[in-house]
């Protein structure tokens, strides 16, 4: 711990306290709303370690892997959380979090990095690498396709509409596929720091000479922690976040009575939120550090993994639950996430994006999430 700041060592202290109060508060049966608040501020500092150590890590490898790794980590406490609420019948909190997740990193989370980034660059314009953006457009467009045509199925009420599970977990089946067929190349294609990528194909802000392009990552000069601490606080905050979640959602449904709240906005917004703490942090801290390409690939990585690897993965998983998870979706919300896909891959597709691109897409959510509220 020797080359922490004094500052990063307060910080996991303070977590460590934080995590200890919330399960006191927790198995003391404490009121549900400060069990429930202690348990998010619990959530968001774990998530805060994991984010940490990811970016520690993110030193001994290029953007790609960094943002995978630190996106697979990062969505631990979403995994969780919505295990634990299927097993426990929150049928509606589980599916809307999962959607308030990929809307939360895709608009709100991406957007406050793009103004972030876009401010701090000279010209105010951030910019990226424009393969990811368009990889997640592909991997989310083959979500937003089996959830559209499932609402429109049972919108129709088609004989189709009466096999939603069957269709459900084939759709997951074929979707980790293409998961999986995405993922293996692109972390092949990845470019540590200091490689300059001459003989293999370049990493995202490195072009194929080997020269940097304007969005090149800042770097810092390499780790400042040894990997046995990087790993042992990776594995540490894992584990709290296991713990945490299922404090998390046993105080979630008696408090949202208490605060009169719609479980669809506890969902999409609260949970959301709270379960990806990473990313509302790392990819704004990132952005703000001037580090475009691996901002980028954190959030895009969060959205691509729960959209096309988190949610079937979670369908399946859901078969031997207490309640069943399907890509079964209220027309709002199916129609909120084909426009979503596309306001994204409008702004970020051609990799540069400006400050007002970012409001545009906090404002989507933000509308979104007024409407969850009434809901």
């Amino acid at each position: 711990m020797a080359s922490l700041t004094q500052r990063e060592r307060a910080a996991l202290a303070l977590i460590a306290l934080l995590t200890a109060i919330a399960g006191v508060a927790n198995y003391a049966r404490w009121p549900a709303v400060p069990r429930f608040a202690l348990a998010t501020l619990a959530l968001a500092g774990l998530a805060w370690v994991v984010s940490f150590a990811t970016e520690q890590l993110g030193e001994r490898f290029g953007p790609a892997v960094t943002g995978m790794l630190q996106s697979t980590l990062g969505n631990l406490p979403e995994l969780f959380v919505v295990i634990f609420a299927l097993q426990k019948g929150e049928l509606v909190v589980a599916k809307t979090a999962l959607v308030g997740s990929i809307l939360a990193n895709a608009l709100l989370v991406l957007g406050l990095a793009i103004v972030v980034g876009a401010r701090r660059a000279p010209d105010g314009v951030m910019r990226f690498s424009h393969r990811l953006p368009r990889d997640t457009a592909t991997l989310l467009s083959v979500t937003v396709f089996i959830i559209v045509l499932l609402a429109l199925s049972l919108g129709a009420h088609d004989k189709a509409s009466h096999h939603v599970e069957s269709i459900s977990a084939i759709g997951a089946g074929f979707l980790l596929l293409v998961y999986v067929s995405w993922a293996i190349p692109y972390l092949r294609s990845d470019v540590a720091p200091g490689h300059d990528g001459a003989h293999g194909r370049a990493a995202p802000g490195v072009t194929r000479g080997g020269g940097r392009r304007a969005s090149a990552d800042k770097r810092a000069g390499g780790p400042r922690i040894g990997l046995v601490i990087t790993l042992v606080l990776l594995g540490l905050a894992g584990v709290g976040s296991a713990f945490v979640s299922d404090w998390f959602v046993s105080a979630l449904r008696p408090a949202i009575d208490q605060l009169n709240l719609s479980p669809a906005f506890a969902g999409l917004v609260i949970v959301a939120i709270a379960g990806n703490a990473v990313e509302n942090t790392a990819g704004i801290v990132l952005a703000w550090k001037g580090r475009s390409d691996l901002a980028i690939s954190v959030i895009k990585n969060s959205v691509v993994q729960i959209a096309a690897f988190l949610f079937p993965l979670l369908v399946l998983i859901s078969l031997a639950l207490a309640s069943t998870l399907t890509f079964q979706m209220s027309p709002v919300y199916a129609g909120a996430l084909a426009l979503s896909a596309l306001a994204v891959w409008q702004v970020t597709g051609d990799g540069e994006a400006v400050a007002f691109e970012g409001w545009a897409l906090i404002a989507l959510y933000a509308i979104l999430a007024t409407l969850t509220l009434y809901e």
